[in-house]
């Protein structure tokens, strides 16, 4: 287990909160995972690798973030999100609507690539 897998691993979103993020597919080199919210659902703290996220459904979320912060995500079915660095944080649902998307985890982070995805920007893009 590298020592990026070893961190993450104690702030899993499927260990520490499986209603809202199961396991869909795994290798050695990632982990692709179905995230479910139902209306006005909200998950625990918890951390992702790089990765790349595919909206299937609208989306209205406030994330939290360690040290108090938070910010306000708007997203379209369709979407396309990468993360170039790990990330923690407490997902909110804000709608009345259930939210899905896929995140695609990857497990070797020592060289991920930059700017891979179709998103352009608009509102906060840490989930």
């Amino acid at each position: 287990m590298t020592e990026a897998q070893s961190h993450f691993q104690s702030g899993d979103a499927v260990r520490l909160d499986p209603k809202h993020y199961q396991v869909e597919y795994e290798n050695d080199r990632l982990r692709v995972l179905r995230v479910r919210f139902g209306p006005n659902e909200k998950s625990v703290m918890h951390r992702h690798p790089v990765g790349v996220v595919v909206v299937l459904s609208d989306c209205d979320f406030r994330t939290y973030l360690p040290h108090g912060q938070s910010r306000n995500i708007v997203g379209k079915s369709g979407q396309v999100v990468g993360f170039d660095e790990p990330f923690e944080h407490l997902p909110e649902n804000l709608s009345a609507k259930p939210f899905e998307a896929i995140f695609v985890e990857l497990k070797d982070q020592a060289s991920p690539r930059k700017n891979l995805g179709r998103y352009q920007g608009g509102a906060d893009t840490v989930w």
